[in-house]
């Protein structure tokens, strides 16, 4: 797992409740800052706002070319540039056991874009010792920085772009929860 180039400089998500507070009272809503931001939660033990500037400063700027064969228009190419979705998750220290495979493998990522769109991956899809999918949080695309729309989900292995989502909000970390 590796950590960021240098340390990010999020916004903080919450500050911890007193001792004090009782057990029932819920948690505070993580709720990106401004346009261009985006919260990371869910079963992390450190949740935060991202912004598209935290994220090209603290993390390795990867690139992809893709084309994605789009049903109406045909094949579109892009270029994209961005840190890998991995390690910005990694850095909010998911809770799981990162020697455990099988305890890593079990967990799923949620990811909201401003337009509703949402999409769903497994850890073991972009996780090294699985998939090791290239998946980014792209910073700019065909030359152009996304500051003002914040990051977009890339996911430069699909075909069509249904999982690519724009100005992403929130990415959920956690354990599936199964019905019994």
């Amino acid at each position: 797992m590796s950590r960021p180039n240098a340390a990010p400089h999020p916004t903080p998500a919450a500050t911890p409740a007193p001792a004090s507070v009782s057990v029932s009272t819920p948690a505070p809503v993580l709720v990106p800052a401004s346009a261009g931001s985006f919260a990371l939660r869910g079963d992390v033990a450190s949740p935060v706002v991202l912004t598209v500037a935290d994220l090209r400063r603290g993390w390795e700027q990867h690139r992809a070319g893709v084309v994605f064969d789009c049903a109406t228009a045909g094949p579109r190419h892009h270029a994209f540039a961005g840190p890998l979705l991995r390690e910005v998750v990694a850095a909010a220290l998911p809770r799981f056991d990162p020697a455990r495979r099988k305890e890593r493998a079990r967990f799923l990522l949620s990811v909201s874009g401003g337009d509703g769109h949402h999409a769903l991956l497994s850890w073991a899809e972009i996780d090294a010792d699985f998939g090791d999918a290239p998946v980014l949080l792209a910073t700019r695309t065909d030359d152009r920085d996304l500051d003002g729309d914040g990051p977009q989900l890339v996911v430069p292995s699909d075909r069509c772009g249904a999982r690519y989502v724009s100005a992403v909000t929130g990415i959920w970390i956690g354990p599936p929860r199964l019905v019994t």
